[in-house]
């Protein structure tokens, strides 16, 4: 019994050890959360997406980043349960849009590049091209249409006000649960700052995060002593 125990104590803090001191240790490390609440014919939210969004996505910085969008911002609903948005009712129509795009394509990668394109021809006062984007990218038009023109839609926008924080304005970005308020233009150094992992960021000085060689040691020699200690307690039991 006490063979089997040990076995397994040293199963689970050596792959503890190895999350930690692993190259590739990436997916062990804890993401920075990156929320933007957003209308999707706001001018300043147009031009955060298109302009400063896309830096995450330059040398792999957003593999510590867990980003999350939610098209709704100053929208209200009204009292016969419909939309009023601040921008008039085909903005209500692009954020359902861009709701269903999320819902529909999980996957960041497919998802983000399309929002961006619709984004595009937003900040470039184009939008009724916003179409012109499922082909540009090869993505099944049908899924988001039947999602907007059905009771997934509304469904999802009505998730969406609930998620959206109080804010003073849009576009109102969250780094780590902290609102930046007027300096979100300045998000990465926040994400740098919020950051308490190991390995480093790509585009974050070595002042903006911990030192990853002394971290990395003072870490490694804690986990190693504490293996041996529990296999030593496990052999004696």
């Amino acid at each position: 019994m006490g063979f089997f125990l040990q076995k397994k104590l040293s199963s689970y803090f050596l792959f503890s050890l190895l999350c930690f001191i692993q190259f590739s240790s990436i997916s062990c490390e804890k993401k920075v959360s990156l929320a933007l609440y957003y209308e999707s014919l706001c001018p300043g939210c147009s031009n955060f997406i298109v302009n400063y969004l896309p830096k995450i996505f330059k040398n792999g910085m957003i593999d510590f980043v867990d980003l999350k969008l939610v098209p709704w911002g100053n929208t209200k609903i009204q009292p016969n349960n419909t939309f009023k948005c601040q921008h008039g009712p085909a903005e209500c129509f692009l954020d359902t849009v861009e709701a269903c795009a999320l819902d529909v394509w999980p996957d960041l990668n497919e998802h983000f590049p399309f929002i961006h394109c619709v984004e595009s021809w937003i900040y470039h006062k184009n939008y009724t091209q916003w179409e012109t984007c499922f082909q540009k990218l090869n993505l099944k038009k049908k899924l988001v249409t039947d999602c907007v023109g059905g009771d997934r839609g509304k469904e999802l926008e009505l998730r969406h006000a609930a998620e959206t924080p109080p804010h003073k304005f849009v576009p109102w970005v969250v780094v780590d649960g902290q609102p930046l308020y007027t300096d979100y233009r300045e998000f990465i150094s926040y994400i740098c700052k919020a950051y308490r992992g190991t390995t480093p960021i790509p585009g974050c000085s070595s002042s903006d995060s911990l030192s990853f060689t002394s971290k990395l040691s003072t870490i490694s020699s804690t986990i190693t002593s504490f293996v041996e200690q529990r296999v030593k307690l496990a052999a004696s039991a």
